[in-house]
């Protein structure tokens, strides 16, 4: 059983570059304070590594 981790958006992407939009997008995050739930997977946590300035982490 994969490890389970939930990934918050507390900081707008206003003035951020495109690779940081589009991986807040990849991952599902839309709109501050959205909560979403994805497996601790490398490719998942490289991309939370990219953005986390702007989102919060924990384990679910």
């Amino acid at each position: 059983m994969a490890k389970k981790i939930k990934v918050k958006k507390v900081k707008s992407a206003i003035n951020r570059t495109k690779t940081q939009k589009l991986t807040l997008e990849a991952l599902g995050l839309k709109k501050i304070g959205q909560v979403v739930e994805h497996d601790a997977t490398p490719n998942i946590l490289g991309m939370v590594n990219k953005v986390e300035h702007l989102v919060s982490v924990e384990e679910a």
